[in-house]
């Protein structure tokens, strides 16, 4: 039985953080469902496992604890699983990489589809996604991150900012290699570390699950239609 559930839809996006350091600590989860979660969301406050106006929601069994919110879940996890650097600097570093990936996903799907993309909205955004991708670049360089070693916070091993850094380029890039080449071309050692972690074999494994489960999907919906058709034209 496992120990946590995690209520997600089914797609990577924002709920493949969660998965992601789940599974790098090797830990079992069950999935809610795309029907318990909107059972959960329409359904009254009071019966909900944590107040929360959309998933991910994410229920440690074994603690009998809930907590939703990506930042607030993975901050909750890394703490759990030992997976937090161990000074408070590094801790608020880390944090701050993973409200930057929140921020992020939230940017490149406008606001999860309050518009939809164009042409134009696309190449004015294109100069802000690069300085995003110089953001993890600049964090590295001044963390000792080389082309092909070391870790974006430094330290001896994978911890939540790198866990998180291959995620959230690694299922981007992975599924419009536009970006994967605008990546390798502003951020060498941001794409070098992404594919040294993502392909440690149980967030390969995990990779391989999503691409069974959820085929070429980033986020869904109209507002991926949208980007897909701005990006491949």
């Amino acid at each position: 039985m496992s120990d946590y559930a995690l209520y997600y839809w089914s797609v990577p996006f924002r709920g493949q953080f969660v998965r992601a350091v789940l599974a790098y600590a090797g830990k079992d989860w069950t999935e809610g469902g795309d029907a318990a979660i909107s059972e959960l969301m329409n359904g009254p406050v009071k019966d909900m496992p944590i107040p929360f106006m959309g998933p991910p929601m994410l229920v440690d069994k074994k603690a009998g604890f809930a907590i939703a919110q990506m930042p607030a879940i993975i901050l909750y996890l890394g703490e759990a699983l030992n997976l937090m650097p161990n000074t408070p600097a590094l801790r608020a570093m880390t944090m701050k990489i993973v409200n930057d990936a929140n921020d992020l996903i939230d940017e490149i799907t406008l606001d999860g589809g309050r518009e939809m993309w164009t042409k134009k909205r696309w190449q004015e955004f294109l100069p802000r996604l690069e300085k995003w991708m110089s953001l993890w670049e600049e964090t590295g360089r001044r963390h000792g991150l080389k082309a092909h070693s070391g870790f974006l916070l430094g330290g001896t091993g994978p911890g939540v900012a790198d866990i998180v850094t291959a995620t959230l380029w690694s299922t981007m890039t992975d599924r419009f290699s536009k970006i994967e080449a605008i990546l390798g071309e502003t951020a060498p050692m941001t794409a070098a570390l992404t594919r040294r972690i993502a392909d440690l074999p149980p967030l390969a494994k995990l990779s391989a699950k999503a691409r069974q489960d959820y085929g070429d999907t980033y986020c869904g919906g109209q507002i991926e239609a949208s980007l897909r058709k701005v990006i491949d034209a």
